[in-house]
């Protein structure tokens, strides 16, 4: 090769590189003053959580389903019945087969039919319910196979803050309503229910600032991932944007038991309670623990002596904690019908332990 060419070739080499230099400092430049440029760091933040949000939806509606009744009901006088067919609340499928989980105070009334709405506009028949007697839960049965079940998450490893996404028939009339918050609280404590409904206390909730109100009743709460993390069941009617759903993994062992028995049938111990915290404690004088309010007539609680206002303070010689990492809700949970508990609890200033053998509830 003559020294021309070789020139030639050394110039061609040398301004290739010269140019990608420039290139990559430019492109260098470029993402710094991207990085220092807030406009343009806060549109690309608005278009990340944007994405999440529309990814969740995109992937879990045909997941959820409207619940709606059928009934006749009788006019002021009863001499004739008009049946009235509307949408009540929401649902979210969990097996490709039919199974779909609800609240309970959504499918209360045992005397009317229902159905189910799957995507716009397919509506099916409810061939059977299985109401759970302890938690607002509910599973219906359809037949219909080649459903898609949604994916269910980990509640047991949420935080305060975290983003969360519900959708559902908002006041029943628009479906897949989606609606955006972040979870303000865990381990609440509330009194739950529907029109027409008796009230019960439910434990352990999830407290968000998601809009949700009575149609989105027995609707999914998702992660920023798509996972079902909770089954929205009440709206504060004392407050704005305040909002609570059951911990998906109360669910899961509802739907593991139903799925092993054919039945919701679980331990009973028949105490409702509300956690006391540090504050309370030391402004009362009193103990951290489960402060019992209610104790139901004939449940193995008030066989063992356990009496309103006792505080319960350890549980299978594990103490119960502000954070709700250990407490009554919790520790049944893990139980079966027949085990026995050990609770040290304290009244008038005395501890006291029993060891409680946990029923079915009638």
């Amino acid at each position: 090769m003559n020294k021309k060419v070789i020139k030639l070739v050394l110039i061609i080499i040398l301004g290739i590189l010269i140019l990608g230099g420039g290139v990559i400092v430019g492109i260098k430049i470029q993402k710094e003053f991207d990085n220092k440029n807030p406009l343009i760091k806060k549109t690309q933040e608005i278009v990340d959580e944007e994405s999440v949000v529309t990814k969740v939806v995109e992937k879990a509606t045909g997941s959820v389903v409207t619940v709606s009744i059928n009934k006749n009901i009788s006019n002021i006088f009863n001499l004739s019945q008009q049946n009235i067919e509307q949408d009540v609340g929401t649902g979210f499928i969990i097996s490709s087969d039919g199974l779909i989980v609800t609240n309970k105070h959504v499918v209360s009334d045992t005397s009317a039919k229902y159905k189910v709405v799957i995507g716009k506009d397919e509506v099916v028949e409810v061939v059977n319910i299985y109401r759970d007697p302890i938690n607002d839960l509910a599973i219906l049965k359809v037949d219909k196979t080649a459903l898609a079940p949604v994916e269910m998450g980990d509640s047991d490893r949420l935080k305060v803050g975290q983003t969360v996404i519900a959708i559902g028939t908002a006041l029943g009339e628009f479906r897949s309503t989606v609606t955006k918050g972040v979870i303000s609280g865990l381990d609440r404590g509330i009194t739950a229910g529907g029109v027409g409904v008796e009230s019960e206390r439910l434990e352990d909730v999830i407290q968000v600032d998601a809009a949700i109100n009575s149609g989105n009743s027995g609707g999914p709460l998702f992660d920023s991932s798509g996972k079902v993390i909770g089954v929205n069941v009440a709206v504060s009617q004392n407050g704005q944007s305040i909002g609570f759903a059951l911990p998906i993994n109360l669910v899961k062992v509802s739907v593991d038991n139903f799925r092993n028995t054919g039945e919701f049938d679980r331990p009973y111990l028949g105490v409702a309670y509300k956690t006391i915290s540090k504050k309370e404690a030391e402004v009362n004088n009193i103990p951290i623990g489960n402060y019992i309010q209610l104790v139901a007539e004939g449940s193995p609680a008030e066989k063992a002596g356990i009496k309103t206002g006792d505080i319960v303070i350890e549980i299978d010689g594990e103490k119960i904690s502000e954070g709700g990492e250990i407490s009554i809700a919790k520790a049944i949970s893990k139980k079966k019908i027949g085990d026995e508990i050990k609770i040290k609890y304290v009244r008038d200033k005395k501890e006291i332990e029993v060891i409680i053998f946990l029923e079915k509830k009638e």
